[in-house]
């Protein structure tokens, strides 16, 4: 079946679920070819670094969706309790309650980590100290604040790996519920 394609980034989501399906190492051309509709030539046109370009701007994506829709909010809504709940369901829903990986955590645990390390450090650092600046405006103590956030990154992402070692979805929407009290408790 013949895709049509009108620009690159239509084929960026596309991409990422090749890569979350095969993590980068497994992400062979006869899967690249298979998922987007594109023949070799067509993919290369769009990404002549191969490959490696195709990870980049996805996880370029990836970054633009959270620094608009995470990280800004969370640095600058005038409600930061309100910003760390919308943190919250917009994680939800990006993560499609627990039934899709975090591309930017499998590249970090994959052979394919040093390659693109800053863009992983970044993404997983960003958002640990948005939230940390969401926490302290809400009046948390800085270093409370830095540890609640921390924890909370590191919540998601396990509760991600367990939903999907135990095929069970429901495990990230309790861990979101969970931290959404705890995240705010005595605010």
């Amino acid at each position: 079946m013949a895709r049509t394609v009108a620009e690159r980034a239509d084929i960026l989501p596309l991409l990422g679920e090749v890569f979350r399906e095969h993590g980068y190492e497994g992400a062979s051309l006869a899967h690249i070819t298979a998922r987007t509709g594109l023949g070799k030539g067509s993919l290369y046109h769009f990404f002549p670094g191969g490959k490696e370009e195709m990870a980049a701007a996805v996880l370029a994506e990836i970054d633009g969706w959270f620094e608009a829709n995470v990280y800004a909010p969370l640095r600058a809504d005038e409600d930061p309790a309100a910003a760390v709940r919308d943190m919250l369901a917009r994680t939800d829903t990006y993560f499609r309650s627990g039934r899709r990986v975090c591309l930017v955590g499998v590249f970090a645990l994959g052979e394919v980590r040093d390659r693109f390390g800053a863009a992983v450090a970044s993404y997983f650092a960003r958002w640990r100290d948005a939230l940390a600046a969401a926490l302290t405006r809400v009046g948390l103590p800085s270093a409370q604040a830095d540890d609640r956030a921390e924890e909370a990154v590191l919540a998601i992402q396990g509760a991600l790996v367990l939903a999907r070692a135990l095929d069970d979805p429901a495990v990230f929407g309790r861990t979101l519920e969970r931290l959404g009290r705890r995240l705010l408790d005595g605010l």
